[in-house]
């Protein structure tokens, strides 16, 4: 069950991402980015066994974050994909400042949620801090080494867009080792034994393989949807000077 869930889970939020793309355009993947790296923070602490392996569940929430930066480096340019990594340092600031800030009042005597909110929030502080560091050192280093593959392949081959699926897999795959060792140790090392925290390093990194072959996929066609979106805008300005030259010719 564990593992038709994490598939259906990578399935499911790479699809809504690519929806939000398409409808709403980089404003969409924003908003996607902001709520997944919340979520994840929430996720994370729940561990889970799959594929035989003990795991964090934040796993495929943190991917489509470097799902979406690929997206908006490939589609809309670098300054785009650094204002998503910005957009998710600041949601998780708030986050905790918000979340931290519940935990001060004292509750009526007939609340029946602030156990549980202490329960779940009351270790958030780390989680959210190794989270934000992670986040950002990770982010910044990947949108990095995006674009300077990208350069490279250019440089190389003479073409701009060939070589999508080496620049997505090369940057993503060693952003994600800084990822979740970073993560892995400043996370949960002194709260699990070395064994654990090496188990939850590998099946971490292996989900992250598994979810960066799955989002090239998802980056191709969403360089397919930017393209129809240019090519609508491109139409549009060609009927509108037609229309000048056709009016002012009468």
């Amino acid at each position: 069950m564990n593992e038709f869930l994490l598939i259906l889970s990578v399935v499911v939020i790479y699809g809504i991402a690519l929806l939000a793309y398409f409808l709403f355009g980089k404003s969409g993947l924003y908003c996607v980015s902001v709520l997944a790296t919340v979520l994840a923070n929430i996720e994370v602490i729940i561990l889970i066994k799959a594929f035989g392996m003990e795991q964090t569940l934040g796993n495929v929430l943190f991917a489509v974050t470097f799902l979406i930066t690929d997206i908006l480096s490939e589609c809309e340019g670098k300054k785009s994909a650094n204002k998503a990594v910005f957009l998710g340092i600041f949601s998780q600031i708030f986050f905790l400042v918000l979340t931290q800030s519940w935990m001060l009042y004292r509750p009526s005597e007939n609340d029946t949620a602030m156990e549980a909110i202490k329960s779940v929030f009351s270790n958030t502080p780390r989680l959210i801090l190794a989270s934000l560091v992670v986040y950002a050192i990770s982010q910044i280093f990947d949108v990095w080494l995006y674009h300077k593959w990208w350069n490279f392949t250019q440089k190389k081959f003479g073409n701009k867009r060939k070589f999508l699926w080496l620049r997505n897999n090369g940057s993503t795959l060693v952003s994600q080792i800084i990822n979740t060792l970073l993560f892995t140790v400043i996370a949960f090392a002194g709260t699990y034994d070395f064994n654990t925290l090496l188990s939850i390093f590998g099946s971490s990194y292996i989900i992250y393989v598994f979810t960066t072959l799955l989002d090239t996929p998802a980056v191709y066609l969403a360089r397919l949807i930017h393209d129809r979106r240019l090519k609508g805008v491109d139409s549009e300005i060609v009927h509108e000077v037609n229309s000048d030259i056709s009016t002012s010719s009468k």
